[in-house]
């Protein structure tokens, strides 16, 4: 549950903030009904992978999505029970569907490619371009994991990352039971907490997911990442 959590989290985040540029002419992620995106995934929970996201607020006219590699091979579909719902800046409701697909054997690069059927048998054909390149986990967090007596006025920080142009940083209050309070993209490895977020005596856990690009009309939302572990640490 927690895990699912975390994919929601972030791919909303990418939906709100990597997707602000305009659906141009000549956009591939585009088609009329809806946004496909694919990025190479580098968590520690798991092998490395590729997540598939289609968005769209025609969730109720779509039939099916499959997702093939730029040699034309099958890599999966979307399982259109499986989603989660949210809200554009705007105000509109769209559907998020998002998938862990097994990379090929043999990765190459090119246009991954999404066949969107409708239930009414009109089919589109949306493309991302998918570099295969694997970005490290971040390394030197401060606070270390499992640290005590960390001021209220912490900042919290990580060595850069090479080929990482942003940075996510994800907090929660482990006692309290709250759901994340996500930070926006950060252009540097630190991430200051708005006044008040940490409380005295309070424990926290928090995740740092690096990408390298935001919006980009080729790479879509951006092409590779990386996601740490959950690391805690208490407040004095």
């Amino acid at each position: 549950m927690r895990a699912n959590l975390w994919i929601f989290l972030l791919t909303v985040g990418c939906l709100l903030s990597g997707t602000t540029h305009a659906a141009n002419e000549g956009d591939a992620h585009y088609t009329p009904a809806g946004f496909f995106d694919a990025h190479v995934c580098n968590w520690p929970e798991k092998p490395r992978f590729l997540m598939a996201l289609f968005s769209t607020s025609r969730f109720d006219e779509i039939a099916k999505v499959a997702v093939f590699a730029p040699d034309g091979k099958h890599v999966g579909n979307l399982d259109m029970d499986r989603f989660r719902s949210f809200k554009t800046k705007s105000g509109q409701v769209k559907r998020a569907f998002i998938a862990h697909m097994d990379l090929p054997q043999k990765p190459v690069d090119g246009w991954y490619r999404a066949d969107i059927t409708l239930k009414d048998g009109s089919r589109f054909d949306a493309q991302d371009y998918v570099i295969h390149h694997f970005m490290a986990h971040p390394t030197g967090t401060q606070p270390a994991q499992g640290a005590t007596g960390v001021p209220v006025s912490t900042e919290l920080r990580w060595n850069p990352i090479p080929g990482a142009k942003y940075y996510e940083v994800f907090l929660r209050d482990d006692w309290a039971g709250t759901e994340s309070t996500p930070s926006g993209l950060l252009s540097e490895p630190r991430f200051v907490p708005p006044q008040g977020l940490l409380k005295s005596g309070g424990e926290y856990v928090w995740r740092i997911h690096a990408r390298d690009s935001d919006g980009n009309v080729l790479l879509g939302d951006f092409n590779h990442g990386s996601l740490s572990p959950e690391m805690s640490f208490t407040v004095k």
